[in-house]
């Protein structure tokens, strides 16, 4: 999982891993409904080309492409309480998503870093994945 801003170049680097927490989805996503916030699948949106290249490398139906929306955008800031609430509760208790939760908290530090860049430039985002 990885994130992706909007434009060709917004001026900052925006690489995430993203390994970890995609490994550990279906926990964060109970851990953020358990804290009261969006989780982070909400912010996935793809375009076509995104889509395309998610069902070549085995992904997905091809059927898909033919009813894909058009890519959604989120504020910097829309993100921000989903992964400052997940931060805070791993950086309390780093064991509730066993022995990868500290690899969780160091990306979502990450998505943090990119989030903030992003809110400060004015600019939008989207989660994406690879599965490679």
């Amino acid at each position: 999982m990885y994130i992706v801003v909007q434009g060709e170049d917004p001026g900052f680097n925006i690489y995430v891993n993203g390994r970890a927490l995609a490994r550990h989805e279906s926990a964060v996503e109970r851990l953020a409904l358990e804290l009261g916030v969006r989780p982070l699948l909400e912010f996935f949106s793809a375009d076509e080309s995104s889509m395309s290249l998610l069902i070549e490398e085995g992904a997905g139906n091809p059927e898909l492409l033919k009813r894909l929306p058009p890519p959604q955008w989120y504020r910097g800031e829309d993100g921000m309480p989903t992964v400052m609430a997940l931060i805070e509760s791993l950086e309390n208790d780093p064991q509730q998503l066993g022995t990868e939760g500290a690899s969780v908290l160091e990306e979502l530090r990450e998505y943090e870093i990119v989030l903030r860049k992003t809110a400060e430039r004015d600019l939008r985002w989207h989660l994406a994945v690879s599965w490679r």
